[in-house]
């Protein structure tokens, strides 16, 4: 008899990472997940076919959105199929025994050290490094035995790596979410759904914008997320990302066929089902 193949998803880091967690979070337990130490890495897995998923976090409510994931949403085209809102804690980790005064060194990854910068600007004659990972930091602290080194990870890591947690939730602000993409290669578009995300390109003349939102408006799709990101060798040209939600699938279908004579390249990302922010 043959057993079940369990859903290969990538994340982004190690196992513990907020990706894994959220992950889990999405899809259960009884899933595979493949370590990507990088987002580049995670995208070329899902591309050549080596696992089913892959969720990548697309923005921080205190850190703000993560700008090369744009980037590589266009350049891989993949289809976005759900979304998740995961709180997330944050904790200086370090070997037991080391107090604060012992450190002279903090890693973590971008994101995470930017969700922590009013705690670390507090500190005096601390290093801080960037890492690929904040589980992945949490690990090498450990592994390495660094006595004068903390990592920002959350409680998993701590708990996996035996690490102790020298300072609790140093997050900026308590209300600290991050949204994470779920991508695969090919959506099969039966799921039920009530949002969109979207990307065009809009003349560069006075009001352009506007009149492509004011579509939206008019049709009461409600306009949740805006990003520009600028077009690689067009100076002064962006693609506009934004995420659309309706409450009768009529109104955005008459939304769509009015906004794409008014838009350049529009691009469906996805369609898919919001998701509720609920806070721990």
């Amino acid at each position: 008899m043959i057993k079940n193949k369990k859903t290969r998803v990538a994340i982004q880091g190690i196992a513990t990472s907020f990706h894994e967690v959220a992950a889990k979070a999405y899809f259960g337990n009884a899933i595979e997940t493949v370590e990507c130490l990088t987002f580049h890495e995670e995208c070329r897995v899902l591309s050549l076919g080596n696992v089913d998923y892959a969720v990548m976090a697309i923005e921080n409510s205190i850190a703000g959105s993560i700008l090369p994931n744009y980037f590589l949403l266009q350049q891989h085209h993949f289809s976005i199929v759900g979304e998740l809102y995961l709180p997330i804690h944050l904790h200086l980790l370090a070997l037991p025994g080391t107090t604060l005064r012992d450190i002279r060194v903090i890693e973590s990854h971008p994101m995470a050290i930017r969700q922590c910068s009013e705690f670390l600007q507090n500190l005096n004659g601390v290093e801080i490094r960037e890492s690929d990972d904040t589980a992945y930091s949490a690990r090498r602290v450990k592994e390495k035995k660094l006595k004068n080194t903390a990592a920002i990870a959350n409680e998993q890591a701590a708990k996996k790596f035996g690490l102790q947690m020298l300072e609790k939730r140093i997050e900026t602000h308590k209300k600290n979410f991050t949204r994470f993409l779920v991508l695969t290669r090919r959506s099969n578009g039966k799921a039920p759904c009530n949002k969109a995300s979207l990307c065009f390109e809009v003349a560069n003349e006075v009001g352009s914008l506007a009149d492509a939102l004011t579509v939206f408006k008019s049709h009461r799709i409600n306009l949740t997320k805006i990003q520009s990101i600028p077009i690689i060798g067009k100076p002064s040209e962006y693609a506009i990302h934004v995420d659309v939600e309706w409450t009768r699938r009529k109104q955005y279908e008459d939304a769509m066929n009015e906004v794409m004579h008014q838009v350049k390249n529009l691009n469906i990302l996805g369609e898919y089902k919001k998701a509720k922010i609920e806070y721990t």
